[in-house]
């Protein structure tokens, strides 16, 4: 299909799309912006927000802004409104401390409330190409709990858990490849051997329906900086199960999460629900920028985020093959229940690098990760067709095609 008719296919989708006035809720510029798997955009909400929590709730109020800016709260209230983008009823869902904070609670959580935890079920099973992070976490939380490492493709978790296995910690999607992950077999799976599960989710927090209630899932950990739009740094979020969590052991038992916190009492004596995945003071500045940058999302139907975001990928894959053929070669799954909001090329040069900063030289921001893979991230709240036009045909020429 040519230049023109790929141009005037776009303008046509983008004229249809039902999320299109949700751009206007973000700080953008003239690039094409395929980086929010990564960060994402600023949404517009956020600034006023933040000023008066400075100027007011801390110039001003200060201390008693804990109860009368319902400080104190936060972590739960925002964790709720993130609840409803993951499918998990109010009450499960805490935000604070960082994404591998949170993996660490959760894996050893998880092998502390499974029956012969660390005993006869003394295996920790990781996907084998998980982001880094998450494998030295599991490797630290498999030394303390005396547990042992097994790595295994995300793909055959489901038919490697066992009689030994106590958790299978696994990436929802695939943070290189953009593949999608079978969340709800492998759940099934996981559990049905007697054993729990922990999902990394983020990659797909934000772009994709997850449902973590529905699909039993126990606990469930993530960012909120990508797809979600927290900003820099903003505070991940941990998930845990209803009824696991009367039997959820932290190994950080902060005094945020105590029974009465400001008991000061020397004994720990942990809260019940949600709170007790708490640690210590929250991040208040950053935890309010991520609860104005959700407002975003208040009446947006993660269907049409999903529908959406497949649509998008599925075009751009159709103009890089059309402007690009032979140059780049797709590494993500064309399969629509195998991939995620991201596609990733390989460059038949080998220079990601210096290809991604030739894109951006030329108004589109991805990335890359060494040697040779290009990352877009497309946000399906901001991003459009005539973007994802724009963004193949300046690849083609980036990489002389």
């Amino acid at each position: 299909m040519s230049e023109s008719a790929l141009a005037g296919e776009a303008a046509a989708l983008d004229a249809a799309d039902e999320l299109r006035a949700k751009r206007a809720e973000f700080v953008l510029d003239d690039a094409v912006y395929l980086d929010g798997n990564s960060l994402g955009a600023l949404p517009r909400a956020v600034p006023a927000r933040l000023s008066d929590v400075v100027e007011r709730e801390w110039g001003r109020l200060r201390i008693r802004s804990w109860d009368e800016s319902a400080w104190w709260t936060a972590p739960e209230r925002v964790g709720d409104r993130i609840g409803r983008l993951i499918g998990a009823a109010p009450g499960q869902v805490v935000v604070g401390d960082s994404t591998s904070v949170n993996v660490f609670k959760a894996v050893v959580a998880a092998v502390r409330s499974v029956p012969g935890g660390g005993r006869d079920r003394d295996e920790v099973l990781v996907d084998a190409a998980t982001f880094p992070t998450d494998g030295y976490i599991a490797e630290s939380a498999a030394r303390m709990t005396g547990c042992r490492i097994r790595a295994v493709p995300a793909a055959e978790l489901a038919g490697a858990a066992g009689p030994h296995t106590a958790v299978a910690l696994v990436n929802h999607v695939d943070y290189r490849t953009g593949r999608l992950h079978d969340l709800p077999g492998t759940t099934a799976a996981v559990r049905a051997a007697g054993a729990r599960v922990v999902w990394d989710l983020c990659h797909s927090a934000g772009a994709l329906p997850v449902e973590l209630d529905a699909h039993g899932v126990d606990f469930a950990v993530g960012c909120t900086y990508k797809y979600l739009n927290g900003g820099p740094g903003a505070p991940a979020f941990l998930y845990v199960r209803r009824d696991l969590q009367p039997r959820f052991d932290s190994p950080l038992p902060g005094w945020n999460s105590h029974a009465d916190p400001f008991g000061m009492s020397p004994a720990y004596r942990p809260a019940d629900g949600a709170v007790r995945g708490r640690v210590g003071t929250p991040e208040i500045l950053s935890l309010l920028a991520l609860d104005a940058a959700l407002d975003v999302w208040d009446g947006v139907d993660l269907a049409a985020v999903r529908a959406k975001s497949l649509a998008l990928t599925d075009f751009f894959l159709r103009c890089v093959a059309a402007y690009a053929p032979g140059a780049v070669t797709p590494v993500t799954p064309a399969a629509h229940g195998e991939r995620g909001s991201q596609v990733s090329l390989r460059t038949a040069s080998g220079d990601g690098r210096e290809t991604v900063a030739e894109l951006v030289r030329r108004g589109v921001v991805g990335d890359f990760r060494p040697p040779d893979l290009l990352r877009f991230g497309f946000a399906p709240l901001y991003v459009g067709f005539a973007d994802t036009e724009r963004a193949a045909r300046l690849l083609a020429e980036a990489v002389g095609a």
